[in-house]
């Protein structure tokens, strides 16, 4: 189903009018039809073009139709879906171009629909662009048996036609501007389900309002919730009125003053089939008895599972899933177990409400308590990835807000999330530095270049480039750095820092270039001079400068005396992860032979023989000292049979990951044709043997790979280098 709804140009063609249709002949079952139009609305792929698909009533059959938050026109509505032998039809929030009274204009025009469309919602829609808000429009529909018509300019008039209706037992009339409820006597031996959340403009007493309610004998289902919390005490006299609707199993009373526990409770037990009480915002639901942990759900405030029924039941409605998240914030504080089920009920409150500061702010809290530490790995990746989304969503929507930056921020910060999950890291990537770049709070500063340093770790190396193309990046993790270095502090920030710069100036050479011309060269010569015992800040310092000395283009301005000194007494360093790096460096520069050599060719002479003797007194790391995306820039060094050290510094690293990651960098070698590159150099007569003999070392790991695991080689494939995880 993802499949067909995301890459519907492979299965059809586009019609005259440039709506789609299915190629081949398919018939789609009645349930895959129905669940492939929900899919495409939910994902944003429905629209005027997309929605054709649905005009051939042979191959798709549709009867339960939902497109919610679709951006369709009326026409390609009366096209597409009109035709079918619809039972339900949910356009919630639907453009603002397709009105009510063009939904219900398609929907008269097909008798059949007339009698079969049985549940029709239409929440949040615009009534009518051109005709009076009196208009009769719903008598067509006499099949309906449920309307939901909540967040509608729907007016008394509107009332009265609806319940003319002769088959509707279930009518949602919350947040419109209905005045007076006397109508629904129409409506009183067939109502079932009556939901008015917050009716704004009523203008009942509540004796009157009661009295309606009371000739209602049928009525199951009531909602009489107000999240703006008035002073009505219409819940309280309806509590406290013998009698009055003998055959409620369901009252949500959330939101309303004057509840007591007591008053719910008697009511309750006058009603021997009550499933649920609603009683968020109110002062009620803390006794045993309305706990919702029995056969009686309860939404309120008191405990963890009236919390969870609430934000499941009230996913729409804003100020209750606020209410609902702030008092979850303060329930999952200290929780010691992973809550997936909970985690979802939040995701859906964020999802429903993206703008929406408060809901984001508590939500975005109790994400943070849901997923901190090793919480986040008893989630489902799937589940943290969706989560994760909605995080960064908030935070593009909200930029400006320190304290739900900061939420976000913390709940970014977790390994789980940044190593495992899936979600869209470049952009995550620069919504972090959007907000280092505008904030000097110490501690975050530390959690947002950690998450930059990982982030750009994993990006491709496009997105990388494109990244570090920001100049406003590179200038402000330099700054961050130039501060550090100042105040002579080596801590995490200054370590995530370089690690950052690190990773953005792999493969890239616009990163690169803004390095150089910010002074960044100048900047980390200081940091080596400044700490000099800091094996780990040097690593890292030699790594980026690595990735400077790839590009030929920046050699010139690498070819300092003075720079070259210090890198020359760091390749003696006893530590082989520094040795190795500034032995890259040296490696590249000198790679490129006498004619590109600025400096005393002496020098470069001196340079390439203490490197090949360097690298011969390398120990083997105990571990994998760095990590590659490809093997791509070592193969011109391979190259160079003039300058062996360059040679053997290349053959080195590949020998290194091959041995300490031969399941990963062997496969890496054979894609990228790195066996025959290697097998050049083995042939070469001139080879100098300590080369030769790392060359057959990586050759033999190559042969037990293929005997290990069958490797049979696939097209060759571009692939790039990754920088360590540091």
């Amino acid at each position: 189903m993802t499949l067909v709804s995301s890459r519907l140009e492979l299965f059809c063609e586009m019609r005259d009018d440039g709506s789609l249709s299915f190629r081949e002949p398919l018939v789609f079952p009645q349930e895959l039809a129905d669940q492939l139009l929900c899919k495409m609305a939910t994902e944003g792929l429905l629209n005027d073009s997309t929605v054709g698909i649905f005009r051939s009533c042979q191959q798709f059959r549709l009867r339960h139709a939902c497109i919610r938050t679709a951006r369709i026109s009326a026409e390609a509505f009366h096209r597409a879906l009109c035709p079918h032998r619809l039972v339900e039809l949910d356009t919630s929030r639907v453009n603002a171009d397709l009105t009510i009274a063009d939904i219900l204009q398609g929907l008269s025009s097909n008798k059949t629909l007339q009698e079969s469309l049985q549940r029709l919602v239409l929440n949040g829609l615009t009534m009518s662009s051109l005709e009076e808000p009196s208009r009769r429009c719903f008598s067509a529909m006499q099949g309906l048996r449920a309307l939901s018509v909540s967040s509608v300019d729907f007016y008394d008039s509107g009332l009265v036609d609806v319940c003319s209706l002769p088959r509707l037992e279930s009518l949602d009339i919350s947040n419109t501007s209905v005045t007076n409820l006397t109508p629904l006597l129409g409506l009183r031996s067939r109502l079932r389900y009556l939901t008015m959340h917050q009716l704004k403009r009523l203008e009942m007493t509540t004796a009157q309002l009661l009295a309606v309610l009371s000739q209602l004998e049928g009525l199951q289902h009531l909602d009489i919730s107000d999240d703006k919390q008035f002073t009505s005490d219409v819940a309280r006299q309806l509590l406290e009125t013998p009698g009055i609707l003998p055959q409620l199993v369901s009252l949500d009373v959330s939101g309303r003053k004057q509840v007591t526990d007591a008053a719910v409770r008697a009511f309750v037990e006058a009603r021997p089939g009550m499933t649920f009480v609603g009683l968020l915002a109110t002062d009620a639901g803390f006794s045993d008895f309305l706990s919702g942990k029995g056969s009686l759900k309860v939404t309120g405030e008191a405990n963890e599972t009236q919390i969870c029924e609430a934000l499941r039941r009230y996913s729409e409605r804003e100020g209750f899933v606020r209410e609902a998240l702030f008092h979850l914030f303060s329930l999952t504080h200290a929780i010691e177990k992973p809550r997936p089920d909970i985690l979802k009920l939040v995701a859906l409150g964020m999802k429903n409400h993206p703008a929406t500061l408060n809901v984001q702010l508590a939500a975005s809290a109790c994400v943070f308590n849901l997923t901190k530490q090793e919480l986040a790995f008893g989630m489902p990746v799937r589940l943290l990835g969706n989560i994760t989304q909605l995080l960064l969503e908030a935070m593009k929507t909200f930029p400006n807000h320190q304290q739900l930056q900061k939420n976000c921020l913390l709940s970014l910060c977790s390994d789980r999330i940044l190593q495992e999950v899936p979600f869209n890291r470049f952009e995550a990537a620069k919504l972090v530095m959007q907000w280092l770049c505008n904030h000097e709070d110490q501690n975050m500063q530390r959690m947002a270049v950690a998450i930059i340093s990982i982030l750009a770790a994993k990006l491709s190396t496009e997105q990388t480039a494109q990244l570090g193309a920001e100049l406003f990046i590179v200038k402000q993790l330099l700054h961050i750095v130039r501060q550090k270095t100042c105040q002579s502090i080596v801590d995490a920030t200054l370590k995530f820092t370089l690690s950052a710069l690190w990773n953005l100036t792999d493969e890239s050479p616009t990163t690169c270039r803004h390095f150089i011309e910010n002074q960044g060269l100048e900047l980390f010569i200081k940091v080596l001079e400044s700490f000099p015992s800091e094996s780990s800040i040097q690593q890292k310092v030699l790594g980026l400068l690595n990735n400077i000395a790839e590009v030929g283009e920046l050699h010139g301005e690498l070819m300092v005396q003075s720079f070259l000194d210090h890198i020359r007494s760091l390749l003696h360093s006893p530590g082989v992860e520094v040795s190795y790096f500034a032995a890259g460096i040296l490696a590249h520069l000198t790679s490129r032979g006498e004619k590109v050599w600025t400096l005393d060719l002496s020098l470069r002479t001196t340079l390439l023989e203490q490197l090949h003797s360097a690298i011969l007194k390398w120990p083997t790391p105990e571990c994998e000292m760095v990590a590659y995306r490809s093997f791509n820039p070592f193969f011109p060094l391979l190259e160079c049979f003039q300058t062996p050290g360059v040679q053997l510094w290349a053959a080195w690293a590949m020998q290194h990951v091959c041995s300490k990651n031969a399941g990963r960098y062997c496969s890496m070698l054979l894609e990228e044709g790195g066996q025959q590159q290697l097998e050049a150099v083995r042939s070469y007569p001139k080879t100098h043997g300590d080369v030769r003999r790392l060359a057959e070392s990586i050759l033999d790991s190559l042969h037990r790979h293929r005997a290990r695991t069958g490797y049979t080689e696939p097209p060759k494939i571009h692939m790039h280098r990754e920088c360590n995880q540091r």
